[in-house]
């Protein structure tokens, strides 16, 4: 992931390993106590070869912050982005997460909360799963 041609967070996969790319949108009415619940999940969810977890397979995980996942499209062609909580609430529980992970014992890398990044990424299978906590 980069930001202004500046890689900021990176995932080194050897081949034939797995690992996690983790979209976080917040939304008002999240927690700390949520934030910590979401990466207990996504460390904990048997998704990677075999039904084993990141934390089975001591898989990496990109943790990149992402409002947009609270567009709402319901009226016209123009998203409202009202359902995700400001940055000065949400950064420190994307902050949480990232933490929470780190202390189950999970490598992670993150991108820079608010900056424009550009993410690569391969998405093998393809899965996409939304997590709630």
């Amino acid at each position: 992931m980069a930001v202004d041609d500046r890689i900021v967070g990176a995932l080194d996969i050897p081949d034939g390993c797995h690992g996690l790319v983790a979209l976080v949108g917040v939304t008002h009415e999240d927690t700390a106590a949520d934030a910590e619940k979401l990466a207990d999940k996504i460390w904990r969810l048997r998704i990677l070869d075999g039904e084993r977890s990141a934390a089975d397979l001591d898989a990496p995980i990109l943790v990149i912050s992402q409002f947009t996942l609270y567009a709402n499209t319901a009226k016209g062609r123009r998203p409202s982005w009202n359902a995700a909580a400001p940055g000065p609430t949400a950064a420190p529980l994307v902050d949480a997460v990232v933490a929470s992970l780190r202390a189950a014992g999970a490598t992670v890398a993150t991108g820079e909360f608010g900056a424009h990044m550009r993410v690569s990424l391969v998405n093998d299978g393809p899965v996409t799963i939304q997590l709630e906590v």
